[in-house]
């Protein structure tokens, strides 16, 4: 997409001169000396500063609820003021203090260390950039609500590159290298950048322009597929919320880096950044564009799911948001217990935007709910805590994986979606209305703004007819499993119980690559009572002999599905482990009545039709 210059102004009548006007605001320039150093050389320019001027770099990024400390990638560190050194003193982990003068221009000038790959942050190599301004911009005190302008100069990228960004160009080129401007730093920390050789796309939805870059890919993916679904879920959305009204942005940017092995993605006001594997782009070929509607097993389908989560949090989270979010404190963590609804509710509404758009049937819509149910299902921690602490707790508990986190905690990604589906079952159930009404009906009332959890109420309320204080409490702030299986059924989808995959009904999660290495024991399992441990290394098994007298059975195994074919009819073994180079037996005894999972598919076509229709 090219982007031009703004038109020339009409000529205005000449005035007697005056002397020229320091700028306002503050100007990032961002330079590549070497992109083999991984290092993003920044000067910034504060045109009024204060005196003992105050910066900081954030802690952290809306949308990824953990405390990053970027600043520990910030390096070098120096100040000018009128051409002479100004003395730098850092005041704690992520802010300094800068001896200057009020009112003369103050020149910044540091170093940031760029070489994690997610979305999150910051990364430099010779083949791209990409960053985000909260690993790069330093916060400057008094001047935030100021304009900022950000600069991607030609002469400051290595030759070829490219840009791409939400955030509105000044003056640039049809490359994107030029100046961009910010109302403020807010918006310029919500607008991510990618550089480099990138492959890139336009389409409109509705009227509005978006643009799709892929780096990372090869050539050998089908760009026009990849930009046609992708149309069909904007669309989908942007009437969803406003009908035949134009959506709250002027234009929409995908950025997608296709790696070896990753998958991710991070909402942004008017844009978002995504990760997924190479081999999840869908290929260029007659038969697989053909394959429609896509499988739920699908990596094509998991992309569009990423793809379509990120875009409805344009909505919500960018702008319907949790009130303790407005506005953002960049320098501490932001509590909220609303990440139910605004991560849970957006994954209910990522995989149902795929059947409403017509890229998936009701079956693979239904397997996908499966997958949602049993993960939860699987997951002791949801009688421990509730979704509404889950959401409270993200700052320690969510983006801090170990190996007893399922015992502990529940995700709210998982079970948020779970409530939602409750909730839109429920209302469909009672002929009031659906969840669809409930969250436009927000919107509304307030105003695509802060949101607290008497608004979902009053919203719930509003289009139920009744009070939703006890399904708000049970579902919620409880934590006892939903009604899924009536609530289900009762909209035209047949549910049963299956046996538990192995690792499931031994209460174990595993990981099966060159043998069998124990990732965490779930509570209650027979694991647990066997007294297998996270980290074991399971090398065989043990098998008592048929008579007294002869011989125990021994054997190796590499994969837990060989256990059915060795223990036969028998319920015991002695599971034979490795633990910090010791060798261990544990009796382990098979679970009496086996641990069961849904399988959610279609019954009635006719009440699936007025949930799941586009």
């Amino acid at each position: 997409m090219t982007t031009t210059r703004p038109p020339a102004r009409p000529a205005r009548p000449k005035r007697a001169a005056r002397p020229a006007e320091t700028p306002a605001g503050v100007h990032l320039r961002v330079a590549i000396p070497d992109p083999h150093r991984h290092l993003f050389a920044l000067t910034l320019t504060i045109h009024h500063p204060s005196a003992r001027q105050r910066v900081s770099l954030p802690v952290w990024i809306p949308g990824s609820y953990l405390v990053r400390e970027f600043s520990q990638h910030l390096q070098n560190l120096q100040a000018t003021q009128g051409g002479q050194a100004v003395a730098v003193r850092q005041l704690d982990k992520h802010s300094w203090q800068i001896d200057a003068q009020a009112g003369q221009p103050l020149e910044l000038r540091y170093e940031v260390y760029a070489f994690d790959a997610s979305v999150r942050t910051a990364f430099l190599d010779a083949t791209r950039g990409f960053f985000n301004s909260t690993s790069l911009c330093l916060r400057v005190a008094g001047q935030t609500a100021q304009p900022h302008t950000l600069t991607l100069a030609a002469d400051d990228l290595p030759a070829g590159w490219r840009v791409a960004t939400g955030l509105s160009p000044e003056q640039a080129d049809a490359d994107g290298r030029g100046r961009y401007r910010a109302a403020d730093y807010d918006e310029l920390a919500d607008c991510p950048v990618e550089l480099g050789t990138f492959w890139q796309g336009d389409f409109e939805a509705c009227g509005v322009p978006h643009r799709f870059v892929v780096s990372g890919a090869g050539a050998g993916f089908d760009g026009e597929r990849l930009l046609a679904d992708t149309r069909r879920l904007c669309e989908a959305q942007i009437r969803f919320w406003h009908g035949d009204q134009a959506p709250p942005f002027t234009h929409y940017v995908f950025m997608l880096h296709a790696s070896a092995d990753g998958y991710g993605g991070l909402e942004h006001r008017n844009s978002t950044a995504l990760i997924c594997q190479r081999a999840d782009l869908p290929p260029r070929s007659a038969a697989a564009r053909a394959t429609t509607p896509l499988k739920a097993a699908d990596g094509y389908t998991t992309l569009l799911g990423l793809i379509s989560h990120e875009y409805f949090h344009t909505w919500n989270v960018k702008r319907l948001r949790p009130a303790e979010f407005a506005p953002y404190d960049y320098a501490h963590e932001n509590y909220t217990e609303l990440l139910w609804f605004f991560e849970g509710f957006t994954s209910y509404y990522d995989d149902l935007f795929l059947r409403r758009a017509g890229l998936i049937d009701n079956l693979a819509y239904l397997q996908l709910v499966t997958k949602t149910a049993n993960q939860v299902l699987q997951t002791p921690g949801r009688h421990l805590q509730s979704v509404a602490q889950a959401s409270f707790d993200a700052w320690i508990k969510y983006y801090r994986v170990g190996e007893n986190t399922p015992n502990a905690t529940v995700s709210y990604y998982t079970k948020g979606a779970l409530v939602a589906l409750c909730l839109d079952l429920t209302l469909r159930a009672a002929g009031t209305g659906s969840l669809d009404d409930v969250m436009r009906h927000l919107w509304a009332a307030c105003a695509g703004g802060p949101v607290r959890e008497a608004d979902i109420a009053r919203a719930l309320r509003a289009v139920g007819g009744r009070s939703f204080a006890r399904e708000l409490r049970d579902w919620v702030h409880g934590t006892d499993d939903l009604p899924l299986t009536e609530l289900l059924r009762a909209q035209g989808a047949s549910v049963d119980r299956d046996k538990a995959p192995l690792a499931q009904q031994l209460g174990l999660r595993v990981s099966e690559s060159g043998g069998i290495t124990i990732k965490t024991v779930l509570r209650g399992g027979a694991a647990e009572a066997a007294g297998l441990a996270a980290g074991d290394e399971w090398l065989g098994i043990e098998i008592p002999p048929p008579r007294r007298g002869q011989p125990a059975e021994a054997w190796q195994i590499r994969k837990l599905d060989e256990l059915p074919l060795l223990l036969g009819a028998r319920r015991r073994c002695t599971a034979i482990v490795a633990r910090d180079r010791r060798l261990l037996r544990c009796e382990l005894v098979w679970p009496e009545e086996p641990v069961q999972a849904l399988r959610v598919g279609p019954a009635d076509a006719q009440r699936l039709q007025a949930w799941l229709a586009p």
